[in-house]
């Protein structure tokens, strides 16, 4: 192990270049930043995503030799929602976001994410301006938009609505991925999931970034239901040189489909063994009271950076990865 850093000067000098054209971008489009805290009583019910956890203390309601847990933020996006449902405009911020997952070529527990928010905004417009933020971080002079369901008829010719456990295993069996779990594994999302990462992210977006969108329903518990597809619901992600740089929503705002939602990853994440996370009562609130229509989308500062500098690791754009933290 090492105390010194993984980033050298000229790359940290390049990446403090980025995040200035960064905010300059949102500067130029009247886009607010804004702060929100790292720690909260409340986390995610993601069945993909596990949060760090941290003990509290001094809680107002309970005596200081108990303790409550407190949970390191995944992204921002409750408590910025929660901003908007307050009369905040449209905002956007750069912060330290925290996933318990494992260190490596792309991922770091610690990662820096950016966050925004476009108020009238759908899914498609909020496309639209990540992409111009990508020509003007990578300068690339074009982009790909392609529905995530033509994506798969294209690469793997299947329609990823339709398709069974029977036709995704002979797909993976096909390309001679198969391993026992996946045998084992009775969920279509779980297997198209596999499918997306092990055979179809590998050939997106080598030339300029690709923007997937309209991903299946189940895939996406804060984003609108499309009201021409129920079966898909407005959601997005954008590739590039094999990184997966963002995911976004066109944002749904209704609260009785959000507590179901979450009450329904509960129901997962109780199936497979995990914990099953209190419901975040501060932004179901938020939600009653009234989220404006709009779009969202996080992005990872990290691997963009790795784009900009044209690096192949995660460490080489962060100071001290979790290894030597």
């Amino acid at each position: 192990m090492s105390w010194q850093p993984s980033m050298n000067w000229q790359h940290a000098k390049q990446r403090a270049h980025v995040l200035s054209q960064i905010r300059a971008f949102f500067l130029e489009r009247n886009v607010i930043e804004v702060d929100t805290p790292l720690l909260s009583h409340a986390t995610v019910t993601d069945v993909y995503l596990d949060a760090f956890i941290t003990q509290f203390n001094y809680s107002q309601n309970s005596h200081c030799d108990e303790s409550i847990p407190l949970y390191a933020q995944t992204s921002p996006e409750f408590s910025m929602k929660r901003l908007l449902a307050s009369g905040y405009g449209c905002c956007y911020q750069i912060c330290k976001a925290f996933r318990h997952e494992q260190h490596g070529r792309y991922h770091n527990p610690e990662f820096t994410m950016l966050e925004w928010y476009r108020i009238g905004f759908d899914h498609f417009r909020l496309m639209d301006e990540v992409a111009e933020l990508m020509k003007l971080i990578l300068a690339c002079k074009n982009v790909e938009f392609i529905s995530y369901q033509d994506l798969f008829k294209r690469e793997v010719d299947m329609d990823p609505l339709i398709t069974d456990k029977n036709e995704l295993i002979a797909l993976i069996i096909s390309h001679d991925k198969l391993s026992d779990w996946l045998l084992e594994e009775n969920s279509i999302d779980a297997l198209l999931q596999f499918v997306m990462a092990e055979l179809i992210e590998p050939c997106i977006g080598k030339e300029v970034p690709c923007f997937v969108y309209n991903f299946p329903a189940s895939q996406a518990s804060l984003a609108k239901i499309s009201s021409t597809d129920p079966r898909v619901a407005e959601r997005f992600e954008c590739y590039f040189h094999g990184i997966e740089l963002a995911n976004g929503f066109h944002e749904l705002t209704d609260v009785e489909q959000q507590k179901q939602r979450f009450m329904q990853d509960n129901v997962i994440r109780a199936q497979l063994g995990k914990v099953e996370p209190t419901i975040d009562e501060n932004f179901i609130s938020a939600l009653e009271h009234g989220l404006p229509p709009c779009a969202g989308v996080a992005l990872g500062i990290d691997r963009l950076i790795m784009l900009a500098l044209s690096v192949n690791k995660i460490d080489q754009v962060i100071t001290f990865p979790i290894i030597n933290a």
